[in-house]
């Protein structure tokens, strides 16, 4: 653990609104506030300001945001603000996973996906696991961390702790490992794996990239390596290690035989019940599937969908709540590193764009219930499944402790909770809420067309925002017609391939990026893309939930980290809600414009890197694998042909030995030089 607690690394100091904001706060939770707003502009620093009140507070902290992409955005901040503490992104899998369900009316069954993205599934094993371990934690999740989890207590229990000088044989420490689901491999390891070689059992944890290789003698572990697992050179030699289960769903062998004898009382309950009202084909199916799924748990401890059984194997009763990410934040440990438990509620929570992100976490109970209940009437699962659940708003409220909310446009849900709503309207750059003009909606697509092509001219990137996803893709199409570097972006684009597109518009054509991005409704809060100046938004006066005065409030606040940015509304007519978007956009221009001549401020753009979390992701295996290469350039004098000759020999002979692990680091070294001698 981290004695010295949360370390905030401050590039620059509070300023604007910011010193008031974070004073404020931290009083708020000193007197013992649980809700507080931070009704902070877009652009002025809401984040660096929630970075100085953990700083502060000194608590573990979960901050949750509405979606992926935003998530993302804030992992990678709060990184930036605390590089010596615990930063990790969470997200559940109902994040990317297609979830199991039934379509009645076409007899349709759709199996949840099976296949786990392995980054993904090893981030949220280091989230966890930093919960357990230590306190100067912060968690950036995505609204669905409210889903069942699986028992910390079981998952912590189960862990293995590896000494060397520990009485264990290889075949001993095998079985150990696979009793808390680590596969046994002789190809490459990847995380939650292992494999024998000779006297070392070689073994990735489920939250790592290194390689533990624990060397057994016949006296037992006599050495613990810690190795680079692309390099393979020794990182540090260690005395212990720590082994998590490489699932969250764990129990131990007694807990699962009760659970076992408690799905059967439930099964053969349910099949009277679907025989006795003339469902004898779901009974026949519930029967076979469920059966299928007892001899799984029973051989092996774990079958797919063993969330479903949740209740049974954690031994809950009906229509208690799950286990969830917050459970976990509920045991963390204590300040001195004490064994007891964290104490319940001891932590803060910090909900980002709480106008959106609230609805969402109240609305999530009853979607996943209606979409179980269809699957149990027609006997995919058991009634017990109602129980792995996402939690309720009035159980998500009951969980967390002190709450702030951040938001430039906070719902009344936040005004009304909330004892103080701290304002933060003065940028620390001095930028102020952009112009706005409104424009006829008649031929708008030719003069949005010629406002970008003059501002792409200058260097700067535009938006244009529409109302459906066909529309963008379709404008994305004509925009590229017109000579302009155009992508489209919403919800249909996989989690990570938004966050890099992101990136690359960020960077522009010149630097194989693109300059004008075109989307739906996912464009408009917290995204940080200082380098837009002209934001279009098409068909502004058709009334709904895209054009209603927050989410245009919110849409025109992304043009308001550029000291050029500006706003077109293209619109045949003035509608209340453009109207009311208009005058607190100049209600606040006019507050900042007056604050920057008082003070002499001249308003400066924000300069920010481009860097993203699916970067690191990305660029470490090949970071990795460049310093092997450096490594056989001192040896062959930088003759990269002969390197790569040299290596395919190298892969070669290892696949004669069935050496595939040799031969499959080899491969990827050699994808690297191919693409060097390419050049």
């Amino acid at each position: 653990m981290n004695d010295a607690g949360f370390k905030l690394h401050r590039p620059f100091v509070p300023a604007g609104d910011q010193p008031a904001a974070i004073k404020k706060l931290v009083v708020g939770l000193q007197r013992g506030d649980q809700h507080q707003t931070l009704l902070g502009v877009t652009g002025s620093g809401k984040t660096f300001t929630m970075a100085n009140v953990i700083a502060d507070y000194q608590k573990p902290t979960l901050v949750i945001a509405h979606n992926k992409t935003l998530a993302a955005q804030l992992a990678q901040e709060y990184k930036d603000f605390f590089p010596e503490n615990a930063v990790h992104y969470f997200v559940s899998y109902y994040d990317y996973y297609q979830p199991e369900a039934y379509i009645a009316t076409t007899d349709t069954y759709i199996e949840k996906d099976a296949m786990i993205n392995e980054e993904i599934d090893r981030l949220r094993h280091a989230s966890t696991q930093a919960l357990l371990t230590r306190r100067d934690v912060i968690i950036v999740a995505s609204v669905s961390c409210i889903y069942g989890l699986g028992s910390p207590k079981g998952y912590e229990a189960e862990n293995l702790k590896l000494t060397v000088g520990d009485e264990l044989s290889r075949t001993d420490l095998a079985k150990r490992l696979i009793k808390v689901h680590y596969e046994r491999t002789n190809a490459d390891l990847t995380h939650g794996t292992f494999r024998a070689l000779g006297g070392t059992v070689e073994v990735i944890p489920p939250s790592g990239r290194e390689i533990y290789a624990i060397r057994i003698g016949s006296r037992g572990i006599e050495e613990i390596t810690e190795l680079n697992a692309i390099t393979r050179e020794v990182v540090a030699e260690r005395e212990t290690v720590f082994l998590f289960p490489a699932k969250h769903f764990i129990t131990n062998q007694e807990a699962r035989r009760q659970a076992i004898i408690s799905i059967k009382k439930e099964l053969a309950i349910r099949l009277k019940e679907l025989e006795r009202t003339g469902k004898p084909l779901e009974a026949e199916r519930l029967k076979r599937r469920t059966n299928y799924d007892l001899a799984l748990i029973r051989e092996v401890g774990y079958c797919s969908g063993i969330e479903n059984y949740s209740r049974h194997l954690s031994g809950r009763n009906a229509g208690e709540p799950p286990d969830t990410l917050l459970s976990y934040f509920a045991r963390t440990p204590s300040v001195k590193n004490s064994p007891t438990l964290g104490v319940l509620n001891d932590f803060l929570t910090i909900i980002d764009e709480s106008h959106i992100t609230v609805p969402q976490i109240g609305g999530m109970y009853a979607g996943d219930r209606s979409r179980k209940q269809t699957l149990i009437e027609y006997g995919f699962r058991l009634p017990s499944a109602l129980d792995n659940r996402p939690l309720t708003f009035a159980e998500f409220k009951n969980r967390v402790g002190p709450t702030i909310y951040t938001s430039a446009t906070p719902s009344n849900y936040e005004l009304k909770i909330s004892g103080q709503i701290v304002e933060q309207i003065i940028r620390p750059t001095g930028l102020v809420d952009p112009e706005i003009s409104v424009r006829s909606s008649i031929n708008q697509i030719k003069d949005f067309v010629a406002e970008a092509t003059s501002e792409i001219a200058r260097g700067h990137r535009v938006i244009a925002t529409t109302l459906t996803k066909k529309m963008a893709e379709d404008l994305s199409a004509y925009l590229k017609d017109a000579s302009l570097n155009a992508e489209y972006l919403h919800s249909d684009i996989k989690t990570i391939e938004r966050i890099k597109i992101l990136s690359n518009f960020r960077r522009g054509a010149k630097e194989g990026g693109f300059d004008c991005l075109v989307g739906v409704n996912l464009l408009r809060e917290g995204l940080d893309l200082p380098e837009v100046t002209l934001i279009g938004i098409l068909d502004a006066d058709k009334e709904g939930f895209l054009r209603s005065a927050v989410s245009l409030i919110q849409t025109i606040g992304r043009a308001a980290r550029n000291v050029e940015g500006r706003v077109i509304l293209y619109a045949d007519r003035v509608t209340g809600s453009m109207k009311t978007a208009i005058d607190e956009t100049n209600r606040r221009r006019a507050k900042q414009v007056a604050h920057n001549q008082k003070h002499g401020i001249t308003p400066k753009t924000i300069i920010k890197k481009i860097s993203d979390i699916s970067e690191s992701i990305d660029n470490e295996r090949a970071r990795a694998l460049a310093d092997l290469v450096k490594l056989d350039r001192a040896t062959y004098g930088g003759n990269t042909r002969k390197i790569v000759k040299e290596k395919e020999h190298q892969m070669r002979e290892a696949v004669k030995e069935l050496d595939f692990e040799t031969a499959a680091l080899i491969r990827d070294e050699l994808k690297l030089l191919t693409i060097k001698t390419k050049k």
